[in-house]
C-alpha cells in the first residue's frame, strides 16, 4: 500500500496552517515525541503497531530515519510554538486498481486536545494531497468507533462517514469496530488553505535537497 522508499514520493513540503505548522521530523524532535507518545490515553486509539509503552529508543528511531524513510508514506511533525506535539500522515495506495486512494492519519498529545490543532493539520494534509497528487480521488481515515473526538475532527474537515466495519480490528486484545470516513476530490470544498503555496512549498523542498 505505502511507497517503499522516498524515491516514490514527492519531497515533503512545509505546510503552515492557522494553528500549527507541518514539517518533516528531525532527530531533535525525539524528546518531545517521547513526552506525547508515551501516554496510554493517546496510544489507546492508535493502531496496534504503535508502541506502548513508548520508549526513548522508539522516539529516536522514528525521528532519525523511520518517519522519513518512505515506508509510511508522507509523515509530518505537527508543530505548535516551535515544538512537536504530534504527527500527521498520508499513505497513498500503490496498487493498479486502487492508486486513486490514500489513507490519512493524525494524533496529538493530550495537552493539546480540543484546541482545533488536529483538524487544522488534517485539513492541510488533505488540501495538499489533492493538489499535489493528481491521481487521488479519495482520501479516507479509518477510526476506532469509540473515538468520538477523532470522528469530530474528520467531520469538521469535510469527511463523510462511509460506514462501520464491525469487529474489524484488535487493540490490546480487544476486538473493536472501525468507522471509515472519507473525502473526495469531486466533493471537497476549497478551504482557506492556499493550494498554490502548498505546491510551491513542495517545489522549494525539492530545490533545498537537490
Amino acid at each position: 500500500m505505502a511507497a517503499a522508499t522516498t524515491a516514490d514520493l514527492l519531497p515533503l513540503p512545509i505546510l503552515q496552517g492557522e494553528r500549527c505548522l507541518l514539517r518533516r521530523l528531525v532527530p531533535a524532535d525525539a524528546p518531545a515525541l517521547l513526552t506525547h507518545a508515551d501516554d496510554v490515553e493517546v496510544s489507546r486509539n492508535l493502531f496496534e503497531g504503535f508502541p506502548s509503552p513508548y520508549l526513548a529508543a522508539h522516539a529516536q528511531a522514528w525521528c532519525d530515519h523511520e518517519a522519513n524513510s518512505g515506508a509510511f508514506g508522507y509523515v509530518w511533525a505537527i508543530e505548535v510554538d516551535g515544538e512537536l506535539v504530534g504527527c500527521a500522515g498520508l499513505v497513498p495506495h500503490t496498487g493498479a486498481g486502487n492508486r486513486c486512494n490514500a489513507q490519512a492519519g493524525y494524533w496529538i498529545g493530550k495537552g493539546y486536545w480540543r484546541r482545533g490543532i488536529a483538524s487544522d493539520a488534517l485539513a492541510q494534509v488533505v488540501d495538499w494531497g489533492f493538489a499535489a497528487l493528481p491521481q487521488l480521488t479519495r482520501i479516507y481515515a479509518p477510526i476506532y468507533s469509540r473515538n468520538d473526538a477523532s470522528h469530530a475532527v474528520a467531520r469538521k474537515c469535510g469527511f463523510v462517514r462511509e460506514g462501520v466495519q464491525k469487529q474489524a480490528i484488535i487493540k490490546n486484545g480487544e476486538v473493536i469496530d472501525l468507522t471509515i470516513w472519507a473525502t473526495y476530490r469531486t466533493e471537497i470544498a476549497r478551504r482557506d488553505a492556499d493550494i498554490g503555496a502548498a505546491l510551491a512549498a513542495t517545489a522549494a523542498s525539492a530545490m533545498e535537497r537537490a
